[in-house]
């Protein structure tokens, strides 16, 4: 049978909290996202803003929200510094069809405030030039 000093127990008691202690996140808050890089978007058919039912929460830094491509859309706005126009356009062939649908982003990017309204004359041409961050419907 062997004995162990309380001395010894004490000791290796008060080593596994200081391994606790380390491991444990520095801040109690840090499951909460980062209120500097939100962004609500909207899509709405027809040429009013109004138009818009709903909305989709993009949060970055770490890409979240119920955005269903968020991780493509926070690249897309990172390489645009959150300027949605400044997004480069792709290039593809979207059809001549006249369905005009009109995206909407509020919020802030990095601390700045987000203001984007601009209407497209059908959702090809909404992706072609906004990317990933108004696929709202995408899989």
């Amino acid at each position: 049978m062997t004995h162990t000093s309380l001395k010894a127990v004490r000791a290796a008691l008060a080593a596994a909290l200081v391994l606790l202690a380390c491991a444990a996140p520095a801040r109690a808050d840090s499951w909460r996202p980062a209120r500097d890089s939100g962004l609500m978007l909207t899509v709405g058919h027809g040429e009013a803003q109004s138009a818009a039912v709903g909305g989709t929460m993009l949060w970055c830094d770490p890409p979240r929200g119920h955005h269903r491509r968020a991780a493509d859309a926070c690249a897309e706005l990172e390489a645009a510094d959150g300027r949605i126009a400044d997004i480069p356009a792709k290039d593809v062939i979207c059809p001549m069809v006249h369905a005009p649908v009109t995206a909407h982003a509020h919020g802030t990017w990095r601390g700045r405030a987000v203001e984007y309204t601009e209407t497209f004359s059908n959702t090809c041409m909404l992706t072609a030039r906004t990317g990933s961050v108004f696929a709202l419907n995408a899989p």
